[in-house]
């Protein structure tokens, strides 16, 4: 997932705990360098009195030299045996040595030694007396790398606020925008920098998608009203013939098939003009749609669709069911999924189910996979077995039309049978 932290936020972390680790790498790096140079000198200075005293003593064995730091002990090949047992077998050079005193405390030594002449010279530096500003060191660094991480988050809190200030404002200016739905120049507002070049290429954007949806609008309105006075023309004229006395019966269902065809039309041009304004409205004098009288006019004229194929179609409704939406806004969708219903089945039954808060269509077609349920209400989408001509745009209108009025609109298979089932959810 994609973190959703604000971007100050982030900003406010990301310079805290650079702040921190370059502060830690720093101590890490001091103490170290410390200790290795401190290591070297103690043992290259108790190297050199050691051997210092190792002339020393040859020159004048009767005289000792005093040490207030280190401990100086002289043996011979023939005295070593009186030396501390760890003492005894060491070599030439400075030594690490590691004891337990009689209260049980531990101490570290370093024993310089030099074997020259017979003569064994050793000294004795208690390193154990430095632990205690080893630590008090420790303590302080990293008291430091704290108070550096603490200073590294207020300067990143106050640094943040300040360089993302055209960034907030830029955000807020844009969320005013979405609230108000009011288009307004943001260019003038911002320096002409980063911030700035965006705020000119939003403000492009916001014109042209202006231009665009004012055009579509202007289009819509113009087509609709052109094209309703056709239809209005062909409603009258086929009402008129159909009172003709002297009309056969095969004259009179085909004037039927025109009305019906040229409802049709005038509903679907009410529901786009409703889509494209993202307009939501009720039906007229606050009456209620009728599901179950909807889906009966939508059967009747998809019948004719149905090209001689052996196919039935039948309606069941079980207690009456309404919806408080255009009877063409509930047409258009159930024309579309009646109508794909039909289309994809050769042979069987369609079935309109109107049940408790929702409307089902089955059909005996050849079915859809479950995995591509959902792609069919995309656009330009159609089914594996879909022939003919066609688009691909029924489903997803309906789709709109139901998010429009917050139906749930859904595909699947039959279980157990071929076929699919479409449903519409009012509740």
């Amino acid at each position: 997932m994609r973190s959703r932290r604000k971007l100050r936020f982030r900003l406010i972390v990301t310079f805290t705990l650079f702040g921190f680790g370059l502060s830690a790498l720093f101590a890490f790096a001091a103490i170290n360098i410390r200790e290795r140079v401190e290591e070297q000198l103690i043992n290259s200075a108790l190297q050199d009195e050691v051997d210092s005293l190792n002339e020393q003593v040859r020159a004048n064995p009767n005289e000792r030299p005093q040490f207030n730091i280190v401990k100086a002990s002289t043996f011979s090949d023939r005295t070593i045996y009186k030396a501390p047992l760890t003492w005894q077998s060491l070599d030439t050079g400075v030594h690490d040595l590691y004891e337990t005193d009689k209260d049980g405390k531990n101490h570290h030594y370093k024993v310089a030694v030099r074997r020259e002449g017979g003569i064994i010279n050793f000294l004795q530096f208690d390193v154990s007396r430095d632990e205690l500003g080893k630590r008090q060191l420790i303590t302080s660094v990293v008291a430091a790398v704290f108070l550096f991480g603490l200073f590294s988050l207020v300067l990143g809190v106050w640094l943040s606020s300040r360089v993302l200030r055209p960034v907030t404002d830029l955000a807020r200016r844009l969320r005013d925008f979405r609230r108000v739905g009011k288009a307004e120049a943001l260019a003038p507002h911002f320096a002409d920098d980063e911030v700035g070049e965006l705020a000119v290429a939003l403000d492009e954007y916001a014109m042209r998608l202006t231009s665009v949806v004012e055009r579509d609008r202007e289009f819509n309105s113009d087509v609709s009203h052109e094209l309703r006075t056709p239809l209005a023309v062909i409603a009258s004229t086929t009402e008129l013939l159909q009172g003709s006395p002297d009309l056969t019966d095969k004259l009179r269902e085909r004037l039927k098939r025109i009305e019906r065809a040229s409802r049709q039309a005038t509903e679907l041009i009410e529901a786009l003009l409703l889509l494209s304004r993202a307009e939501r409205r009720g039906p007229t004098r606050g009456e209620t749609t009728d599901v179950a009288r909807v889906a009966a006019d939508v059967i009747e004229s998809q019948r004719p669709q149905m090209g001689g194929k052996p196919i039935e179609i039948e309606l069941i409704a079980d207690g009456s069911v309404t919806v408080n939406a255009p009877a063409s806004v509930l047409s258009v969708a159930l024309t579309n999924l009646i109508g794909n219903a039909i289309k994809y089945t050769m042979e069987g039954k369609v079935t309109v189910r109107v049940l408790d808060g929702h409307i089902d269509v089955i059909d005996t077609g050849p079915g859809i996979k479950p995995e591509d349920a959902e792609k069919l209400f995309q656009r330009g989408i159609r089914g594996e077995s879909a022939t003919g001509g066609g688009a691909g745009l029924g489903l997803a209108i309906v789709r709109r039309l139901c998010e429009l009025y917050d139906w749930d609109v859904s595909l699947r298979p039959r279980p157990e049978m071929a076929g699919a089932i479409s449903t519409i959810d009012f509740r």
